[in-house]
C-alpha cells in the first residue's frame, strides 16, 4: 500500500488518494490554477509526498485570496 503520492506513482497507482488526515496538515494556496505559482506549489507538494490538492485551494479568478 502506498504511503505517499510519490510512492503510488512509482508503483503505477495513478488513482491513489491520500488520507484526509494528511490534507489537514496541508496549507491551501491562493495561487490561480495554471499559473507558475500554482505549479510551483503542486511541485513542492509532490516532492514532499503530500496530496496535490487541498479542498480550499483557489479555483477561480473570482474567488478572493484567503491566505
Amino acid at each position: 500500500m502506498s504511503r505517499s503520492i510519490l510512492e503510488a506513482i512509482k508503483q503505477g497507482d495513478w488513482t491513489f488518494e491520500p488520507n484526509s488526515k494528511e490534507v489537514v496538515n496541508l496549507r491551501a494556496t491562493a495561487a490561480l490554477p495554471g499559473t507558475a505559482e500554482k505549479l510551483d506549489v503542486l511541485a513542492e507538494r509532490a516532492k514532499q509526498g503530500l496530496p496535490l490538492w487541498h479542498p480550499r485551494d483557489r479555483l477561480t479568478y473570482e474567488e478572493r485570496e484567503s491566505d
